[in-house]
């Protein structure tokens, strides 16, 4: 069984790469350091055959400018009172998110802060596919902000966190990071369980569905009741957290209906293990995780299934 207390947030590694909007990050990074009382490492990777522009700012090229970079950004850690230390990694590095993962393993952070700004070329490494490379690769939970161009962040405060589980222990692998993350922002919790329709089934029951649609449509609603009593009891489970929870079941496709959620309840933070296995098809495949970390607009709370904390310590 999964733990289900809070995750210990000791230390936060925030990957940066010289561009302001990777800098979206630090804002978050600073109010979850000051609110769990954590010390903060910033990581600089110098990357091969890197462009000279970033996001159309010139790009960090060496190890003493990146250092120098690293300082000034420090600077704003330190003026909060959080323990910071800044690091480049002085080799070039193909592979920046495999570096990531490495310097998260080393550095035995407990939850990597970074901005998804997704604005094409090698820099998508804060982005999409290749944010849940850092997640697969180094198990530690992962804050995606989202950040577009000429947009001014917002204060992170998420008010609520929606939780998506699919019943699996893999599911709840991402309970104790949105606890920790709840508690210090004294967030609500929404525990969701999607059920699809008999219209919105894919992958392998869809060809079922199509020729069996009673049948399959009175497995979906057993699925329902049985989402609702798991839920009632992952409640009861996590009664100790002292936390405001509620559990919700829904039916449709999963990535819309996470979505949805999260934007009726507003200043909110989506929670998910990103390739958990289950459900009647598996709600939470690596589509449906991409799903949402694509069409989100909001900031994400992702870990990779059989995530073991004590391996951070």
């Amino acid at each position: 069984m999964v733990t289900t207390g809070p995750l210990p947030m000791h230390h936060l590694l925030v990957p940066l790469d010289g561009s302001r909007l990777a800098e979206s990050a630090l804002g978050p990074a600073i109010s979850l350091a000051e609110r769990l009382q954590s010390r903060v490492t910033l990581l600089h990777i110098l990357e091969r055959r890197a462009p000279e522009t970033v996001h159309g700012e010139r790009h960090l090229t060496g190890t003493g400018e990146a250092e120098a970079y690293l300082a000034g950004i420090a600077s704003r850690f330190a003026d909060a009172g959080i323990p910071v230390e800044a690091h480049t990694h002085p080799s070039p590095e193909g592979d920046v998110a495999a570096s990531i993962a490495v310097h998260a393993r080393d550095h035995r952070a407990d939850l990597i802060v970074l901005c998804a700004h997704g604005q094409g070329g090698l820099h998508d490494w804060l982005f999409g596919a290749i944010a849940q490379r850092v997640v697969r690769r180094t198990g530690a939970p992962v804050l995606m902000i989202r950040q577009a161009l000429a947009t001014t962040t917002a204060p992170f405060a998420p008010r609520r966190i929606v939780v998506a589980l699919d019943g699996t222990s893999e599911g709840e692998e991402i309970l104790p990071a949105a606890l920790a993350t709840a508690k210090a922002f004294g967030a609500a919790i929404e525990l969701l369980f999607v059920v699809a329709t008999l219209s919105t089934i894919v992958g392998d029951r869809a060809a079922a569905a199509r020729l069996m649609p009673a049948a399959t449509s009175a497995a979906l609603d057993q699925e329902s009741g049985s989402a609702r009593r798991y839920l009632a009891e992952l409640i009861m489970r996590l009664d100790d957290a002292g936390l405001p929870i509620t559990g919700k079941v829904e039916r449709g496709e999963a990535a819309r209906m996470v979505l949805s959620n999260a934007a009726q309840a507003g200043d909110s933070l989506v929670a998910l293990a990103t390739h958990g296995r289950g459900g009647l098809e598996g709600l939470w495949s690596a589509s449906v995780g991409t799903k949402v970390i694509a069409r989100s607009v909001g900031p994400l709370l992702l870990i990779g299934a059989r995530y073991d904390a004590s391996q951070q310590r």
